[in-house]
């Protein structure tokens, strides 16, 4: 096919270029496109429409950002490997090494059927899971090496996303959680605002459709007041600015759907309705230099009163991904708070576009000084080559990069002075093995700013943090591994712990792991049998299963889960209180039977999470059982049993917990100040000591979620002073 020939989106991509690259440079990009209509003849998509039109839509859009060449000819070539058969050495003559290695990066892993081991190749089983966090890895390290992979990347996950609707509803909620986990927080990392908020906007429509339906309902109904009130909002502010001789252009923007979401859940959780919230609408103003950004700044303020602590100045503390602006809250028309945003155009184009930015087509700069400025700002891509080195599972490595880098960072620096960036929650283990594998290894105290504090204690910005090391070195602690105990954020410190554990002697691992499965499953009051708990986690013995236990390769409470299987909607389908309801059969759906009545069992008292199922009774509905409940076991009726199973709607649920403890003054308030920081309600509570021993029993019943968040509840109450264990148990064997 010719260039005269191709469709208007051809002819678009065309113009585009043309419009900012030297005639010779739009040139080669017309012999790409060609190229790739060629080698994508008579394909098609799932939407019906030619193959090639998802390859012009990604160079368009990075020509939109005005990218280099080598980018544009890549983008349109991104697929002719992994589906035309063209080899890696035939592009690389045909394009040249630097595009052939730009579309070898975005490739992704057909399969993994070759390993080598001892040196010889050997095959494998590979299942898709493996394949996509293996070509994952294979992105990452390639955008470490040249950045401008994972503009490619995000283009194409866009346009994948935005075409999402072809594809059947599993696949549609498996790439949109990816992109929620993956390639929005890379964005984000990398500064590129712009796609970050429209793949976050896909995955929540697909992810939690009844949620994102609901948003657009309540942002709708609300949208032609807030226009009004941001178009008032921003002439108030535009005329004194420009009576001040301040060069800037005004603009208002509503804030997107998921962030929009995330705001009103916090709201929530602070007792605020949808239509208390304001600061949905932020104003943003661009001045020409960056002492306009000052000026302006003191024009907003003098009109409008700023909100106490709500002023940030990333202009002279950029953030990592190199965004530069001044943020305030004020009282904007009617008191209400408004978000402003003060930048140049130059910080502007920065803060849509991040590291995009630094490769944008600029004729008059030095190439060579914008690499060396930009590797100086990107750092932190170094630290996927280190992991790369030392992390063997792909499925690690991705955890890794999940929690070290894509989350939100925090910067603490060494008595020295060095800094050190890290995820947002970490600790100060965390810290010492960043420094160290040795020190981490062997840390027993911590002082921050000057203070002895606790190792748990999440680092804030800007601490100054000195590891204190024993002298005879000691390992360890597998309590570091528990998460409900938060001693390690960050997934490159939990690896370096298992590691050494592994190391460790395996018998004294399998008693430890089957002491911690043990008291894991009696606390739940769950009945188990060795050998299916370990088929069901894919181990070949319960041996194996107990040394991951016992090494911390495991938790406790994946078995849990397992053993009462929870579903995978993870996010509330509803917004609304958050209190206990009083009807706990919510959510129950019983198979085959719709309408049916449902109960909840009170000699076994089942939880969400738990295995359960019904037991038909004439005139009353159905009874919902443990599936162990030992009441139910006993009938004789077999055709009255009946599958029920959790649905997927969140509730609490009432469980009832024994604490064994030696009493003292202040037990009962520490256990309830416990319950009461994991947001769980109680019910009731009554206790029991004995004189003699000074032991006592203290029964309570709490609202809980589920399993997850009891396992969670243990593991706190059993770290208060003076607590021996803490269990739950059934109706049919309380006192």
């Amino acid at each position: 096919m010719t260039i005269t020939q191709k469709s208007n989106s051809s002819k678009a991509l065309l113009d585009s270029v043309s419009a900012y690259l030297p005639a010779d440079k739009a040139s080669t990009v017309a012999d790409a496109l060609n190229y790739a209509s060629n080698a994508h003849q008579g394909q098609l998509r799932e939407s019906g429409e030619p193959f090639i039109e998802h390859p012009i839509s990604i160079a368009l859009r990075l020509a939109d950002m005005r990218l280099d060449t080598t980018t544009i000819q890549a983008a349109l070539l991104h697929d002719v490997i992994e589906d035309c058969g063209i080899s890696f050495k035939q592009l690389e003559t045909d394009f040249g090494n630097d595009v052939a290695k730009l579309v070898d990066g975005v490739t992704k892993l057909k399969r993994l059927d070759m390993i080598s081991e001892n040196g010889a190749m050997v095959k494998q089983i590979a299942k898709p899971e493996a394949t996509r966090a293996a070509s994952l890895r294979k992105m990452l390290v390639a955008m470490a090496d040249d950045v401008r992979v994972v503009l490619i990347k995000l283009a194409d996950r866009l346009h994948n996303m935005q075409t999402l609707q072809y594809l059947p509803t599993p696949k549609q909620q498996r790439i949109s959680r990816e992109t929620l986990d993956i390639y929005s927080p890379l964005a984000h990392r990398l500064g590129m605002s712009d796609i970050k908020w429209q793949l976050e906007d896909q995955a929540f429509r697909y992810l939690m459709p009844r949620q994102y339906k609901s948003m657009s309902r309540l942002v709708n109904r609300k949208r032609a007041e807030r226009e009004n009130y941001t178009e008032a909002a921003v002439k108030a502010i535009q005329i004194p600015l420009n009576n001040a001789n301040i060069p800037s252009a005004v603009e208002g923007r509503v804030k997107h759907l998921y962030s929009t979401f995330n705001k009103l859940q916090r709201y929530e959780r602070m007792g605020r309705k949808f239509d208390e919230i304001y600061d949905l609408i932020a104003i943003r103003v661009i001045t020409e230099s960056i002492e306009d950004c000052y000026a302006a700044l003191g024009v907003v303020h003098s009109k409008w009163r700023p909100v106490p602590g709500q002023f940030d100045d990333y202009i002279a503390s950029p953030k990592e991904n190199m965004y530069q602006s001044l943020h305030t809250s004020v009282r904007g028309p009617g008191r209400y708070p408004i978000e402003v945003q003060i930048r140049t155009q130059d910080m502007h184009e920065i803060a849509e576009g991040g590291v995009a930015s630094h490769w944008m087509y600029k004729e008059d700069e030095d190439t060579a000084s914008r690499s060396d400025n930009f590797e100086t700002k990107m750092s932190w891509l170094r630290q996927l080559l280190d992991w790369q080195r030392e992390l063997s599972g792909d499925d690690e490595y991705l955890d890794t990069i999940k929690t070290d880098i894509l989350q939100d960072q925090v910067f603490v620096y060494t008595p020295n002075g060095d800094v050190k960036d890290l995820p947002a929650g970490a600790t100060p283990i965390d810290f010492a093995y960043r420094i160290h594998t040795d020190l981490g290894h062997n840390a027993v105290g911590a002082v921050v700013n000057g203070k002895l504090t606790a190792l748990n204690t999440p680092l804030n910005n800007g601490d100054v943090v000195e590891i204190r090391k024993a002298r005879i070195s000691r390992g360890p602690s597998l309590d570091w591994l528990n998460r409900d105990l938060g001693y390690l954020t960050t997934a490159s410190a939990q690896t370096k712990v298992k590691q050494w554990f592994r190391k460790q002697e395996r018998n004294s691992n399998i008693r430890r792991g089957k002491d911690l499965l043990k008291k894991e499953l009696r606390r739940h009051g769950i009945s188990y049998n060795e050998k299916n708990i370990a088929t069901s986690l894919d181990y070949e013995n319960f041996d194996e299963l107990a040394e991951s236990l016992g090494i911390g390769q495991i938790s406790v409470s994946r078995v849990a889960d397992t053993l009462s299987p929870q579903p995978e909607e993870i996010f509330k389908p509803d917004i609304g209180q958050s209190h206990p309801p009083t009807d706990q059969t919510k959510g129950l759906v019983v198979m085959g039977e719709p309408g049916l009545l449902t109960r909840i069992a009170k000699c076994c008292s089942p939880v969400y999470g738990d295995e359960i199922t019904g037991y038909l009774t004439r005139g009353r509905g159905v009874t919902v059982h443990r599936l162990n409940c030992a009441i139910l076991r006993d009938t004789k009726d077999a055709e009255r049993h009946i599958p029920v199973a959790w649905g997927h709607y969140e509730t609490t649920y009432a469980s009832r917990l024994r604490i064994e403890a030696y009493d003292r003054v202040g037990l009962i308030r520490d256990i309830t100040n416990v319950v009461s920081s994991e947001n769980v309600n109680i019910h009731s509570l009554t206790s029991t000591e004995d004189d003699k021993t000074n032991a006592c029993t203290i029964s309570l019943t709490v609202y809980t979620s589920g399993v997850e968040q009891l396992s969670r509840l243990f593991a706190r109450v059993e770290t208060i002073p003076g607590v021996d264990n803490a269990f739950r148990v059934s109706e049919a064997n309380s006192p």
